[in-house]
């Protein structure tokens, strides 16, 4: 997560010139490039019924989730306590990804990119997987895999890492078979600027973006005094609703926790994380969130325990956010969460079943545009 947001709080300061801004010099930058000021026709965000919670908690592997928390750790422990962008901690921690991509029969590709740091040219990269079944149509679910220079970043955002590869390693084993191509994404430059995915959607031809059903972000997803945040995708509730179709994400993700007792928190759009990027691009976008810097309520600790007057994670952006920082009840709600709105989403054949990945079944089978 880039900035400190509190909720409600977080409401009160809207980076909304830096994005208007953002948005006039995207759409002057076009030569075929993202479709940001474009007409090409979207693909309607189709919808699939969600799968019987019962099943997919028997698909999601607590113990993979803290597997891969524990990959990151040592990751961040071997390289000076922390995962940042063009480090040996983040190279790690890439390393790590892409060889359990590949076990899972994926092909990851590094998508390479550069920016200005701080100090110095910072050269680094993202990691894109794909389905290999599927239409023309992308759903994207991504999750930032670097951390800040002070901490080694487990909740942010070793949590949303954990929760995409995990459910791109449980669909691949199932056997699942998307309707859309499914595009598993890890992000660098998240903590200095957004930077990955904003040179992901800048690359994107104007076909390629228009061919982007949506954008599933996870970002901070087990806070250990955590709330339940959904993006408001209608703009129901906040003043930055999202493009065309994100209300349907919201919805979707709304219902899927409803099913299971949870009433989430709608909030807006507001340019902190990934999300971003696809929102000024046009692409629907959605997500879940659990609170990193802000303070929780008196109505939010009724609504999910906790405690009041505390805030969300008390290590976000800190040498204490290690594998002991997350909540990992509140990561495997989160993770079916987001493999329930996968299967919805991208409208995966049957659902879940316990095929294995073998033959023309796999759904891990990698192919499709590279950007």
């Amino acid at each position: 997560m880039r900035l400190a947001r509190s909720v409600p709080q977080r409401f009160q300061n809207h980076p909304q010139h830096r994005t208007k801004l953002w948005t006039v010099a995207l759409c002057a930058g076009l030569v075929g490039g993202v479709a940001a000021c474009s007409d090409d026709p979207r693909p309607a965000v189709g919808l699939e019924a969600p799968p019987d919670p019962s099943i997919v908690r028997e698909v999601v592997e607590p113990s993979g989730l803290r597997g891969h928390l524990e990959a990151l750790q040592a990751a961040a422990d071997a390289n000076g306590g922390n995962r940042a962008a063009a480090t040996g901690g983040y190279e790690a921690s890439a390393a790590y990804v892409e060889e359990q991509l590949r076990a899972a029969g994926y092909e990851p590709r590094r998508q390479d990119f550069s920016y200005d740091g701080q100090d110095n040219p910072v050269d680094t990269f993202n990691i894109l997987a794909d389905t290999g079944s599927g239409s023309g149509s992308v759903l994207v679910l991504g999750a930032h895999l670097d951390s800040v220079q002070e901490g080694p970043g487990l909740n942010d955002n070793g949590s949303g890492v954990a929760a995409v590869l995990e459910v791109a390693l449980r669909l691949a084993e199932e056997g699942a078979v998307p309707r859309e191509r499914i595009r598993f994404a890890f992000w660098g430059g998240e903590e200095d600027g957004l930077y990955g995915s904003a040179y992901y959607v800048e690359e994107l031809s104007r076909a390629e973006s228009a061919a982007h059903v949506a954008y599933l972000n996870l970002d901070v997803v087990g806070s250990p005094n955590a709330a339940v945040f959904v993006y408001d995708g209608d703009g129901s509730d906040s003043e930055e609703a999202g493009p065309e179709g994100s209300g349907a994400v919201e919805q979707v993700f709304l219902d899927i926790l409803r099913a299971e007792g949870v009433e989430a928190v709608p909030f807006g759009f507001i340019g902190d994380s990934d999300y971003d990027a696809f929102v000024q691009g046009g692409i629907p976008a959605g997500g879940l969130f659990t609170g990193d810097a802000g303070t929780k309520s008196e109505a939010e600790a009724s609504t999910f325990g906790g405690q009041a007057g505390l805030q969300y994670d008390e290590c976000f952006h800190l040498a204490c956010d290690t594998i002991e920082n997350v909540d990992m009840a509140m990561l495997e709600q989160m993770t079916e969460t987001l493999m329930s709105a996968t299967v919805s989403l991208g409208r995966i054949e049957g659902g879940l079943d316990k095929r294995p990945a073998t033959g023309e079944n796999a759904g891990a089978t990698p192919s499709g545009p590279s950007s």
